[in-house]
């Protein structure tokens, strides 16, 4: 652990690697939450959001790439914990019965898997246009792209899954967060878990109201 790479590879190297990419990755489903929520001012509005970040293709192209890092440190740093853990116990409880755990902790590799087909999935459809189910894509017109896929039901219903997913995630990770900081105490524990579930629903709710309000008639 004397040089970067070493406390890299260390278990608690891992763990801090993991908790600061979700924190840049938390503080981007934040910004791109508010971004979305400007289809409800109208086409102007978000599709001049979506004409502002892609002005320079320096400042966009490096925050892809720092975001796909991110991702790629979370996903790595998530997979060798967990094939640690496994090693450290290669025979299974006979029983497990949960004890602190949140259903959110316990169901967090699973939510990872489907949010990472997710992002695949979401980049695949309104960034590049690849799959665009019933209307025709459109590099300009955010707007018309948003309200015609989400008027496709199965699209709709997968993105507020996912969404429901990215509640759980973001709970849990934010929560851990402060843990793996050194950030945790008894007393704290309450402040810890409102500050983790307000930014989560927060931000699921604010992913999930386009959908569903496309679902429901009130944008068109």
């Amino acid at each position: 652990m004397s040089t970067p790479l070493g406390f890299a590879q260390s278990t608690v190297g891992r763990k801090v690697i993991m908790a600061l990419t979700g924190l840049l990755l938390v503080g981007f489903v934040m910004g791109h939450m508010a971004g979305n929520l400007l289809v409800f001012n109208g086409p102007e509005a978000i599709n001049g959001w979506g004409a502002l970040l892609k002005r320079s293709a320096l400042v966009l192209w490096t925050v892809r790439i720092t975001l796909l890092v991110a991702v790629g440190l979370h996903i790595w740093a998530a997979l060798t914990l967990t094939r640690l853990n496994q090693a450290s116990r290669p025979v299974d409880y006979a029983r497990r019965v949960p004890q602190a755990s949140t259903l959110a902790a316990r169901l967090m590799r699973i939510g990872g898997v489907l949010l990472l087909a997710f992002i695949v999935f979401h980049l695949l459809h309104l960034t590049t246009g690849t799959i665009h189910p019933g209307y025709e894509f459109s590099h300009t017109d955010v707007y018309g792209n948003v309200v015609s896929s989400f008027q496709v039901p199965w699209v709709a219903l997968f993105y507020i899954v996912a969404m429901v997913a990215l509640l759980g995630h973001l709970t849990h990770g934010i929560w851990s967060f402060f843990q793996t900081m050194g950030w945790s105490h008894p007393r704290l524990d309450t402040i810890r878990r409102t500050i983790a579930t307000v930014i989560a629903l927060m931000v699921s709710l604010g992913f999930i109201a386009i959908p569903a309000a496309i679902l429901g008639g009130v944008l068109r």
